[in-house]
């Protein structure tokens, strides 16, 4: 094929070479161990299935099945205009080998699960070739899905039980909290809005900044594109902090992680006070980039999703989407009723960007985003910081405020981490966090009060509801039919904020801050009445968490 242009090109190593250049003889080419026979994707050094260390490269026939796919409308790449299909194929020799890729020389709308595939290569510059797929010749009946290296119903006997009966989580209370104004293109410098929410935090819990001897943040310094301020080199320059203990980083328990690693630095003794902030002003950024007043950052790699136009997180979970679909037989509907909820609480917050009425008409009816999520079923990218204290438990209890507990976190990875090698069709790495919360607590999904589960996109918060255990696998097209039982006085009141679909992406802080406030009875009109215990989530795809707060009594 003609050499395609523009689009955004994988670095090409000596360990990945014999995968982009597979097109000069048009054999498609995966990494082989030796010992077991397994194929590896992408390119490790070790095998993760015997642990053997000797690979080779093995030609595959490249037929394959269509596992995924999602119509990409709104995201645009120079050389490759929207719609697009992004798709993921597994491949015949080893269904656990998937590809992302572009489903081509097809009609979109006449594209199913199953569809049988074979690879056709598009030349893109020098030295790459694109493996892209397109429906075989032959078809007959759709072929099944693989199953998931762990599948959802396994996930619980794989969590790994307490090491010790002594519990840090028991060290600690959640103390202060604080937010900046919070809006679309606010045009502020974001360590402005970061000092403004961590001074609301340090006050809230009755502190001074002499108090503070920890900071923690996510992603720290290094992020682009509005998602962080400077982390903690920033802070600490425009506060003078002299903390004992300090972390940022990006992989950690999800964007809140960062209160999980706090509470670990008091438990062991290094801290008494730590004040975890998050920062984001995307929205801002945008629009300086638009302006021409900053520069777009050059990116990292592009890696094995971006040059098939996968450059959103939308890509990935729309596919588990549309995976849990047809699967389970969940609507688009299914999806609106968390949307709906969101709204409804969020028309009672007087910060939430989005505040006007929603109904499943205006849901539905939304611009596409990529199929099968629509405008209302992404989280609404703003400026804004929330700040918490954590606070060593007996330090805790003469503050300012009533501390809320920490009953429990649930960290533990049981999936793979890639986010189009990991599980099909819930979220990645909500599944064994879930199972992991539930071993540490004599607690169950009953005794939750309030749910706040982390919102980037609609279907994170489904993932969320069935692998907290709050009805069963597959069976969210039942528990949130209507909305009754997410609303404010359901069984469980679902982000009585508004989320990050209508309140603002705060990218999980906000959550916490928001389960803060319930359990302290603070929430005015959207207050839901005697909430006790909160379970609060926080990412996903990547490394994620989940906490399980209660009150005093």
């Amino acid at each position: 094929m003609a050499a395609s242009s523009g689009r955004p090109l994988p670095l090409v190593t000596d360990q990945t070479e014999f995968y982009w250049t597979s097109g000069a003889d048009g054999r498609l080419r995966i990494q082989e161990c030796t010992s077991c026979t397994a194929l590896i994707h992408p390119p490790q050094p070790v095998c993760r299935y015997c642990r053997g260390r000797e690979m080779g490269v093995r030609a595959v026939s490249g037929r394959a099945t269509l596992i995924g796919f999602t119509v990409s409308h709104r995201f645009r790449l120079p050389g490759l205009p929207a719609p697009y299909v992004v798709a993921q194929v597994a491949l015949e020799e080893d269904p656990r080998i998937r590809l992302t890729t572009n489903a081509v020389e097809c009609d979109p709308g006449e594209l199913v699960l199953g569809t049988r595939m074979e690879v056709v290569f598009e030349r893109a510059g020098e030295e790459v070739w694109l493996p892209l797929f397109r429906p075989a010749a032959e078809q007959g009946q759709p072929a099944p899905l693989p199953a998931d290296e762990v599948e959802p119903d396994q996930v619980r006997r794989r969590a790994r039980p307490m090491v010790s009966t002594e519990k840090f989580e028991d060290k600690v209370a959640l103390t202060g909290i604080g937010a900046s104004p919070l809006g679309r293109r606010l045009m502020v410098p974001p360590l402005s809005l970061t000092v403004q929410a961590c001074e609301a935090a340090i006050a809230d819990a009755g502190l001074t900044l002499d108090d503070i001897d920890g900071l923690a943040t996510y992603p720290g310094a290094g992020a682009y594109g509005g998602f962080a301020e400077g982390g903690i080199t920033a802070l600490e320059s425009a506060l003078g902090i002299r903390p004992t203990w300090h972390q940022g980083g990006g992989e950690t328990f999800g964007p809140g992680g960062s209160l999980i690693a706090a509470m670990l630095a008091i438990a062991g003794g290094l801290a008494r006070h730590v004040l975890c902030f998050r920062t984001l002003w995307e929205a801002s950024y945008a629009e300086l980039v638009k302006q021409g007043r900053i520069a777009p950052p050059a990116g990292p790699d592009p890696g094995w999703l971006k040059p098939f136009g996968a450059t959103s997180a939308a890509h990935t979970l729309a596919q588990n989407a549309q995976r849990h679909m047809h699967r389970y037989g969940t609507t688009r509907e299914t999806l609106g009723w968390i949307a709906l909820n969101q709204r409804a609480n969020a028309a009672l917050h007087p910060t939430a960007v989005y505040r006007d009425p929603m109904t499943m008409d205006d849901y539905l009816r939304a611009r596409p985003i990529t199929t099968p999520f629509g405008l209302y079923d992404c989280d609404v990218p703003c400026d804004g910081a929330v700040a918490v204290v954590v606070s060593a438990v007996d330090a805790a209890r003469d503050l300012a405020k009533p501390p809320v507990l920490v009953e429990a976190v649930g960290t533990q990875i049981t999936e793979r981490l890639e986010w189009d090698q990991s599980t099909l069709t819930h979220e990645p790495q909500t599944l064994g966090q879930s199972a992991h919360l539930w071993t540490r607590t004599a607690l169950r999904p009953a005794d939750v009060d309030v749910a706040e589960l982390y919102d980037g996109f609609t279907f994170n918060c489904l993932s969320w509801i069935e692998a907290l255990g709050f009805c069963g696998i597959g069976e969210a097209k039942d528990f949130l039919d209507g909305g009754k039982n997410i609303a404010r006085d359901g069984v469980l009141p679902l982000n009585t904020h508004g989320g990050q679909l209508s309140h603002g992406r705060t990218h999980g802080m906000g959550l916490v801050h928001e389960a803060i406030v319930q359990l302290r009875g603070e929430g005015g009109a959207r207050q839901v009445p005697g909430a006790r215990v909160a379970v609060v989530s926080s990412g996903g795809l990547t490394p994620s968490g989940v906490l399980l707060l209660r009150t005093d009594t």
